[in-house]
Order: structure tokens, then C-alpha cells, then sequence
């Protein structure tokens, strides 16, 4: 397992979570989006560095979705095909799921070695939270 940056799609769990979604059908897409974004908000106190990793690609793949959205997805990081049109309810989902990622209590939160690269990381996610947020929610 490696990682090479903190970007969203910035280690081989991310990327092979994004190489799952290949030739899925729209359905499966949005199973395999939310069974991701429950394993987090379902864990316990502690949520696991794989699941973080695969939540903060998922949240940037809803995130980039949403119209006029500014989280743009490079080609070489995203899925070979567009998303489907995803439900509304991925994106409070994604929020949810964000929001423990970036908590104390997330390996993702604490596994930095570089307190620059965690401040960077952090400001990424909150980059895919604000993109995240409904007109209602300013």
C-alpha cells in the first residue's frame, strides 16, 4: 500500500477503489458510493486508514458530480466513464462520511508523518465538504 500525496486519488487504496467502479451498472455504482460512505459513519470511535482513504475518493467523485461544481477530477484519477447521475441523498452521505474522516478518531486524521502534509490533507477534504454543502446550507 502506498501514498504519494494528499490528494483524494493520492494512494493505491483510492485508486483501486475507483477501479472498482468499472463497468458497474448506475445501481451498483451508487451501492458500492454508499456502502463506502456507511462504513465510516457506522464505525465506531476509531475509523480505519482504508476506509478513510476510499471515503475522501468517493466524497471527491460526489463532489464532482454536482453542477458547477470547482472539484474537477483529473481523467487519470477518475473512473475510465462518467458517474451516473447520482441521488441527492450521496451527498449528505458524503458529508456525513467526511466529517468523521477529518475527527480525531480517524487514522486519515492522524497517520500524517509531516504536520504540513496533514494541514494540507485536511484542506483538501474541506475543499470536498464545501463543494458538498446545498445553497441552504451557507
Amino acid at each position: 500500500m502506498g501514498t504519494w500525496g494528499t490528494g483524494p486519488f493520492d494512494s493505491d487504496l483510492a485508486e483501486d477503489f475507483v477501479d472498482a467502479l468499472e463497468g458497474l451498472t448506475r445501481q451498483q455504482v451508487i451501492d458500492v458510493l454508499e456502502r463506502a460512505f456507511q462504513r465510516v459513519t457506522h464505525s465506531g470511535e476509531r475509523v480505519d486508514g482504508g476506509d478513510g482513504a476510499e471515503v475522501v475518493a468517493a466524497g471527491a467523485l460526489v463532489a464532482s458530480a454536482l453542477p458547477d461544481s470547482h472539484i474537477v477530477i483529473d481523467p487519470d484519477d477518475g473512473p475510465g466513464e462518467p458517474l451516473p447521475e447520482l441521488p441527492a441523498s450521496l451527498r449528505a452521505s458524503a458529508r456525513l462520511a467526511l466529517d468523521r474522516v477529518l475527527r480525531d478518531g480517524s487514522e486519515m486524521a492522524t497517520g500524517w508523518v509531516d504536520s504540513a502534509e496533514t494541514d494540507h490533507w485536511r484542506q483538501e477534504v474541506r475543499q470536498i465538504l464545501q463543494a458538498l454543502e446545498t445553497p441552504a446550507d451557507h
